[in-house]
């Protein structure tokens, strides 16, 4: 056969696009994804190969297979079955267990020149649990098969080598055979767009972590040992991340966890670093947020929490059904000189911090005593709070909210003293700080 040199090459390229003008739309789409440089002596055609690999969902496969170098584009698609190729059709209870359902697979095409068929196997290997027969976790069904699906006779030799290297290191480890099947393409079916890049369309999301910990190089995930006593004494914020990169854990890092001075510590633990706590959540999703009391998890959410979604699990973990929490959420008032105003009005030195993210909102400098049976200060600290119209009840009121946690703080008038506004303020959404930074919590 006549080798196809670049300059042919680019000539049927053009005469593709031509005649495929849907092609060129694709191609258009993903101009913006990193290139590589590819050896111009050697043929177009020996730098770019393809793969179709399916290990469960295949939406957290996609994204894990796209981060490895030399992968040029990762494509969910459905493959090796006989029914319509749309994902309503795969999902349906009828084809749950059907054998001639399509799998969710990924197409991988990369630079050879760049990363190796066996790298990216390794890579397939590691990152599910390969000896789950139609399922990957809490993924049950035949859409969920480990399965690989090869273009030439070379790849499926070396997809059988790379899975007997890893049946053995499984073996070691007391895990059972793989279940994975390596059999030639037949036709592979691009998933709807809705399913392309779907973690990053969907910011609220998770990352999906089923594999078995077992890897190629030291054969074993090198997890280091951690000391999980402190985590059984009181109340406890668990977070379980991702062993490798999670925008969705780093996004909860940014949004949350760096603000956050609560009284709750917060901690990150692997799902394999939770030896003597009771957890009654799956662990497999990161991030999964734990809220837990002397050791035992009272209630979990799998998946990315706003700074809304937190606090308000944060309220209801520590306030229960209180006062503080009617305050907070309902937006509810104080009664006129109650338990907590009585400890508050007279404290030393110090700062009014929010009571769920501990943010400083108030100074005893700026407080004064004006006989209403409220907490009441001149002014808050610098960008702690945001200011909100209400209009309820007939009234026409400036409504004071916290900027971290954003609960119900109180509200703002203009009757302070010599002119200044007054912040009539609830004190059981506080907790107090003295100067020298001991909290007392109320």
């Amino acid at each position: 056969m006549k080798r196809v040199t670049l300059a042919s090459a680019s000539i049927i390229v053009i005469l593709f696009f031509a005649l495929n003008p849907m092609a060129k739309q694709h191609t258009l789409a993903n101009a913006a994804k990193p290139t590589h440089t590819i050896d111009k002596n050697m043929p177009a055609s020996k730098h770019l190969d393809s793969i179709v690999l399916g290990a469960g969902c295949f939406w957290g496969a996609e994204k894990r297979y796209a981060a490895i170098p030399g992968v040029i584009d990762a494509v969910s698609g459905y493959a090796d079955g006989s029914v319509t190729p749309t994902y309503r059709e795969i999902t349906k209870r009828r084809n749950k267990f059907n054998p001639e359902n399509h799998a969710e697979v990924v197409k991988v095409t990369f630079n050879t020149s760049l990363v190796s068929l066996e790298k990216i196997l390794q890579n397939y290997f590691e990152g599910h649990d390969p000896t789950q027969l139609n399922r990957q976790g809490n993924d049950v069904g035949t859409q969920y098969r480990s399965t690989i699906l090869t273009n030439s006779d070379s790849q499926i030799s070396t997809a059988l080598n790379v899975l007997n290297q890893f049946q053995t290191l499984l073996s070691k480890e007391g895990y059972g055979k793989i279940t994975t099947q390596v059999k030639p393409l037949t036709q592979f079916y691009a998933a709807e767009t809705y399913h392309q890049d779907y973690l990053v369309k969907n910011p609220n999301g998770y990352c999906p972590d089923h594999s078995t910990g077992v890897k190629f190089n030291n054969q074993v995930k090198n997890i280091a040992k951690v000391d999980n006593s402190v985590l059984t004494k009181g109340k406890q914020i668990i977070v379980i991340e991702a062993e490798n990169y999670c925008p969705y854990c780093e996004k909860f890092k940014e949004n949350v966890v760096a603000d956050y001075q609560g009284s709750i510590p917060i901690t990150f633990r692997l799902a394999s670093q939770l030896t003597g706590l009771k957890i009654k959540s799956p662990t497999w999703a990161t991030p999964t947020v734990l809220f837990l009391e002397n050791g035992q998890e009272v209630f979990g959410k799998q998946g990315y929490m706003s700074p809304e979604e937190f606090y308000k699990a944060l309220g209801k973990f520590k306030l229960g059904q209180s006062e503080a929490y009617n305050v907070a959420f309902n937006e509810g008032t104080d009664s006129r000189f109650c338990k907590q105003y009585e400890i508050f009005k007279n404290t030393p030195d110090g700062q009014f911090v929010d009571k769920l993210s501990g943010a400083p909102l108030f100074d005893t400098r700026d407080r004064f005593n004006s006989g209403t049976g409220w907490l009441s200060f001149t002014k808050a600290v610098d960008g702690s709070v945001y200011e909100k119209p209400d209009n309820k009840y007939g009234l026409k009121r400036i409504e004071i909210r916290s900027k971290t946690s954003d609960v119900h703080l109180g509200h703002v008038f203009p009757d302070g003293p010599n002119g200044q506004p007054r912040y009539c303020i609830n004190a059981t959404v506080l907790d107090f700080v003295p100067r020298q930074k001991n909290a007392v919590s109320g």
